[in-house]
């Protein structure tokens, strides 16, 4: 049988940068996904291939069941209820595989996700055969989260190919996670962001686990709460194209801080009460269109001081504010999300906002090379799909 799972992407609405100096910060799942399929394939022993297709990219990668079993067998898997971390020495054996598969210079930085993969498929299933397909609808390394999104779609597969995950398989169409089992899947998807990302701080696994029917994630020094969305929020997002250097990045503003620590810890502090009042305004219920539209202007006005207070920390880029000088003319508000030095921006639209302003907007966006989404704050978290489902 074919076992489907899907994740959300994420963003960044407020704090980004400043959580690393101890403010509040707040993240949304996005409705665009990750899909992960796989088709477990019976075979004697050693027989068989595992097989994982990345469609978007049109690679593919493939190793005998007999040569990963050769592997990796002294890692003692399968072991799906108990989350692992990837030691060093499994690492390299992972590594060796890896590089067996040859990958393209040009798409070299897929190999952790690849690494990721082997790891978890292994920690959960074992040494079964079967084919594995990835597609999904965020772009790569622009601050989407979409390796976080990956990670969780590959453990939300696997753990239903384990029956480690209880749902009714007669069930059509997708199937909305567990609760205890949630937190089984967010800690098998946090293990595959440690293998992409070094030090992943688990905000953008935890999104987008949890991500369903307006949760949002409220996080300040290791603390992360969950917080419930009343109103509808949908956002033009701009993927600017621009590639960025998170690391650098985050230590620049480390740096300005030593530099100015007076000035930055009140930048910092003013980020802090922006988090904190756009969670209030979005937890608040709105009973009518004009209170919706009134809340609506409040949350501008916080998306444009926190971007001011983004370039004050100097993460903005020429692109970004080609973007926001766009979406001004039409009277909108944006921000940069995630680490900023391009990636993408957020602009909100409000409600009764007209389609042929939107169409404008995005018109002038696409002309100068960007790539325009549209996207509704708060996917619907991990789900599992048995059989076909769109």
């Amino acid at each position: 049988m074919e076992v489907k799972a899907r994740a959300p992407g994420k963003i960044i609405l407020s704090g980004e940068h400043a959580v690393v100096h101890g403010s509040t910060a707040v993240a949304a799942s996005i409705d665009l996904y990750t899909y992960v399929s796989i088709q477990v394939h019976p075979s004697t022993d050693n027989d068989g291939r595992l097989t994982l297709q990345l469609k978007d990219m049109a690679l593919a990668f493939s190793w005998p069941i007999g040569r990963i079993k050769e592997s990796l067998s002294s890692l003692g898997g399968p072991f799906p209820s108990t989350p692992t971390s990837c030691s060093t020495a499994s690492m390299k054996l992972i590594l060796a595989l890896v590089e067996e598969q040859n990958i393209p210079e040009a798409k070299i930085s897929l190999a952790s996700g690849v690494t990721a993969f082997l790891w978890l498929y292994t920690s959960i299933l074992g040494f079964k055969p079967a084919t594995v397909v990835v597609t999904s609808e965020l772009p790569l390394g622009s601050g989407l989260g979409s390796s976080a999104a990956l990670c969780v779609a590959f453990s939300a597969a696997l753990l239903a190919c384990s029956d480690s995950v209880n749902v009714d398989m007669k069930q059509q169409g997708w199937l909305i996670v567990g609760e205890s089992e949630l937190e089984l899947l967010n800690k098998w998807a946090f293990e595959g962001e440690k293998l992409i990302h070094g030090k992943p701080s688990g905000i953008d696994n935890t999104v987008s686990t949890y991500g369903r029917g307006g949760n949002l994630i409220k996080f300040r020094s290791g603390n992360l709460t969950r917080i419930k969305s009343s109103m509808p929020l949908k956002m033009l997002i701009t993927n600017t194209k621009v590639g960025r250097n998170t690391k650098a990045l985050v230590a620049g503003v480390s740096e300005r801080t030593l530099r100015h620590p007076d000035a930055m810890n009140s930048v910092f502090n003013a980020v802090d009460s922006i988090s904190k009042e756009l969670a209030n305004v979005i937890q608040t219920p709105a009973p009518d269109d004009l209170s919706l539209t009134a809340k609506e202007e409040k949350l501008e006005e916080l998306m444009e001081m926190n971007q001011g207070l983004l370039q004050c920390m100097g993460v903005s880029h020429a692109s970004i504010e080609t973007v926001l000088r766009t979406t001004l003319k039409y009277k909108l508000a944006s921000k940069l999300t995630g680490a900023g030095g391009g990636g993408c921006v957020l602009t909100l639209l409000p409600t009764l906002l007209s389609g042929t302003i939107v169409d404008k907007v995005i018109s002038e966006l696409e002309s100068c090379g960007f790539q325009c989404l549209i996207a509704g704050i708060g996917g619907n978290g991990a789900e599992i799909c048995f059989g076909a489902s769109s």
